[in-house]
């Protein structure tokens, strides 16, 4: 884990701020006041790349529809294939909050 060398109290207070808050609308709120529009956009569009490569989708496709570099890609690809499987837990949960919203 490569944030591990990032571990401490100041880590702990984003993650635990993160987990605070309540709702979409307060996420909007405090991701505004904490990060740049290019920052958010970044890790957005990441997350979105790691959903269409678990759609088997290809990196022409991701970059015509996502923007991202193939650096980009490429650097989603190889946490999809030897990450903590992060992306693919949280993809999983979106699925599923959005099959019991149907």
């Amino acid at each position: 884990m490569q944030i591990e060398k990032l571990r401490g109290k100041e880590l702990d207070q984003l993650f635990n701020a993160v987990l605070s808050l309540k709702n979409l609308e307060e996420c909007y709120l405090f991701f505004d006041d904490l990060a740049t529009v290019n920052e958010i956009q970044s890790l957005a569009q990441r997350l979105e790349v790691a959903r269409m490569l678990r759609e088997g989708k290809t990196y022409h496709k991701i970059e015509t529809e996502t923007g991202a570099s193939t650096a980009t890609i490429s650097r989603v690809k190889r946490c999809l294939n030897y990450g903590n499987d992060a992306y693919l837990m949280v993809l999983d949960r979106l699925n599923e909050e959005e099959e019991t919203e149907e």
